[in-house]
């Protein structure tokens, strides 16, 4: 039998993200989840090392590396439809439970359990959840500070509420993360050397 996880997630270069706005630069969910994963990664190493937290930093990367994952099978849902109300929101994460499932039944099943804590939310994990949630609206902002660069301001109300989204989340590891890394997204490569 072919196991075709491996062929599955390698088409996340396909799905491409912000569908609802005008780009100047595409991003796929390949892309934006090893942004993701590296950010969440430096959220953990941030609330170890600054906060005294014991966080997996490493475990933290492979659960933001699959988050969107179940985007292969569903697309891309715009933010604005995903979370317009509870109903809504409720159906949608039962849509992304099912396309998770179909996914990880594409593992041998001798491996698939090894794979399952990344693509579903464990009470042990919870704290990792929630850093890669920030790290996802991390990401979300320098996006927006991207486009804002290539002098389209077609996100510069979506710059505004993720900025904001990201403060009321009250994460200690990500106002770090504002504070000292987001300003060098503004930069050019010669001001970054």
């Amino acid at each position: 039998m072919s196991n075709h996880f491996y062929a599955m997630m390698s088409r996340m270069k396909y799905i491409e993200r912000w569908a609802l706005m005008r780009n100047s630069e595409k991003e796929n969910i390949s892309e934006h989840s090893l942004e993701v994963a590296m950010i969440a990664h430096g959220l953990a190493v941030i609330g170890n090392v600054r906060f005294g937290k014991n966080y997996n930093p490493e475990r933290c990367a492979l659960i933001a590396m699959y988050h969107d994952s179940s985007e292969i099978i569903t697309g891309d849902m715009p933010t604005p439809i995903k979370y317009y109300n509870n109903s809504i929101s409720g159906i949608y994460h039962e849509i992304e439970d099912k396309a998770n499932e179909t996914l990880l039944s594409m593992l041998p099943e001798d491996i698939r359990e090894s794979y399952k804590e990344y693509f579903f939310r464990s009470e042990k994990d919870e704290e990792l959840w929630k850093l890669v949630k920030a790290a996802d609206k991390l990401s979300a902002l320098v996006k927006c500070i991207e486009e804002e660069n290539f002098g389209n301001r077609e996100f510069s109300s979506a710059k505004e509420a993720t900025r904001m989204a990201i403060k009321e989340m009250n994460i200690p590891e990500a106002d770090e993360f504002l504070r000292e890394f987001m300003p060098s997204y503004s930069l050019t490569l010669d001001n970054l050397r």
